[in-house]
């Protein structure tokens, strides 16, 4: 594909690439894919409590990032088209909520606000608690169902659990027509509700896991693989799809998705990879190569500490070395003058040109304690001269070893140190 003519068609592709990755409809699109997804169980137990006009309740567990709000969303969206005007949406959050009284307030400003009611401020827990009773009968009689989302449900089971007993005994009447829907991250939250509370949950949950290496693959493939049938030429989706094939099948591929999941494998932070991975594709062929994701890992990983490390000048990193020596010695309590000690063993030891006076070295110590690459040990010396309070490194020798090696004016003997230090 010639150069003039691939730079259009790879911008194109970017366009289609990153739309995907924003849009949670065909991030989320696979799993609807069978029936026995947590995805179909959930929408099949909401819609039948829509159109037998029952009362349910369910909660979703599973760690955070493994898809328990998409599924909700898509579920959700879906039931609105399929009944666009029997279904009311409350939503409340165990971190905004917890409190009984703020929590009934705000269901009764959102019914207000969705049914076009004026809602009075100054209304009593008691008063907003007998108005949601009394909506929730109106909508059953109207055939309408209030679905009542509760994220983070393990902070409405604390204290006297007022919130959920009038909201679950309010479902106990035949007229009424509602869902409650709990989301939480602890596996046991059903088991923290009082023996009232408990009597009148239904006790259905749908446990969320974690992504497998495999699933995290397939969903790699679905963002990334293009469609034959796209705006894009025929001729280069072949070339890209057959590229992309060989890059899924490269061992060192495999070896970066470990290394991304090991750290975080909710859906986002793989959204936010491929997203790098999109923009660092070839301009001049359109094609994304194995070092788009390579680049991509590295950019995810860069730590701010190490990022700092590389500016500092010769007299910081010796300041660093010289602390790192005392902890490695396994002196647990040091000061600027210690430093300072330990500093002019070396020059005297090594008889380097790199000596600088006492003002100076100062100098740099506070930088770096400006930087929070050091910090004070503790915080009872206040009052005393900063020379004399104790320190301590807030870098391990893994990242001062990596930063010696990636500053090109930093002296051998400070490796060589460091080194010696570790292996010793």
């Amino acid at each position: 594909m010639a150069a003039a003519a691939a730079a259009p068609v790879a911008s194109q592709a970017q366009a289609v690439l990153r739309k995907r990755l924003c849009d949670p409809a065909f991030v989320h699109s696979p799993l609807k894919s069978s029936p026995d997804t947590n995805y179909s169980k959930l929408k099949y137990l909401v819609a039948s409590s829509v159109s037998e006009a029952c009362n349910n309740s369910v909660l979703l567990l599973g760690p955070r990032g493994c898809g328990k709000g998409a599924v909700l969303d898509m579920v959700l969206e879906d039931l609105k088209k399929e009944h666009p005007d029997a279904i009311s949406v409350i939503r409340l959050n165990g971190m905004l909520h917890s409190d009984d009284n703020c929590a009934m307030k705000d269901i009764a400003r959102q019914l207000c606000l969705q049914h076009e009611l004026s809602f009075s401020k100054m209304a009593s827990s008691d008063d907003n608690t007998e108005f949601m009773i009394d909506m929730l009968r109106e909508c059953g009689l109207a055939h309408k169902t209030v679905i009542f989302i509760l994220e983070e449900f393990d902070l409405f089971a604390q204290g006297k659990q007022r919130l959920l007993y009038s909201l679950l005994d309010a479902m106990q009447s035949l007229t009424s027509q509602a869902v409650v829907i709990g989301m939480s991250c602890r596996l046991d939250a059903d088991q923290l509700l009082e023996k009232r509370v408990r009597s009148r949950f239904s006790h259905r949950k749908l446990l969320f896991i974690p992504s497998s290496l495999d699933d995290i693959q397939s969903l790699t493939e679905h963002l990334l693989m293009l469609d034959q049938a796209s705006v894009l030429p025929t001729n280069y989706v072949t070339e890209y799809n057959s590229r992309l094939t060989s890059i899924f099948n490269h061992k060192k591929f495999k070896g970066i998705l470990n290394s991304l999941t090991d750290a975080d494998a909710t859906t986002s932070n793989i959204l936010r990879f491929l997203f790098r991975v999109v923009s660092y594709m070839d301009k001049e062929s359109g094609l994304l190569s194995i070092d788009c994701f390579t680049n991509a890992l590295s950019c995810m990983q860069r730590q701010p500490k190490m990022d700092s490390l590389q500016d500092l000048s010769i007299l910081e990193l010796y300041v660093l070395v010289c602390m790192n020596r005392l902890e490695d010695k396994e002196q647990n309590s040091y000061n600027f003058n210690t430093i300072m000690k330990e500093y002019k063993s070396i020059q005297d030891a090594y008889k380097t040109s790199d000596k600088y006076a006492t003002t100076v070295c100062f100098r740099a110590f506070e930088h770096l304690l400006d930087r929070e690459l050091i910090t004070f040990a503790d915080t009872k010396g206040r009052n005393i001269a900063l020379e004399y309070r104790p320190v301590k490194l807030l870098i391990s020798s893994r990242e001062l070893a990596e930063s010696l090696k990636l500053n090109t004016t930093c002296p051998t003997v400070l490796q060589k140190l460091l080194d010696r230090e570790r292996y010793m």
